[in-house]
């Protein structure tokens, strides 16, 4: 896991600009989605304290949050491709 001083603010923009691009190529908008997404039950079951570390259980909360921003900024991306004029 990246430390916190190592972090790329901008990494969760790239990460959807990434999926994003898929999406303008054809991809479906809720293939995409599962691809970014992790379930809140998948997360449930990480964080079983006997599964792993408790230090390893906060790296999990910080990549579901993490993940979560990337669907958000993807969302709103689709949201504004849909309304988009489209000159020709």
């Amino acid at each position: 896991m990246v430390s916190r001083e190592e972090f790329d603010p901008l990494a969760p923009q790239r990460e959807a600009a990434i999926f994003y691009g898929l999406f303008l190529r054809g991809h479906s908008a809720d293939d995409l989605r599962k691809d970014i997404d992790v379930p809140r039950p998948l997360l449930s079951k990480w964080l079983q304290p006997q599964r792993y570390e408790s230090n390893f259980r906060d790296s999990l909360r910080q990549m579901y949050s993490y993940r979560k921003k990337v669907l958000a900024i993807f969302d709103e991306l689709v949201m504004k491709e849909k309304y988009r004029v489209r000159v020709h």
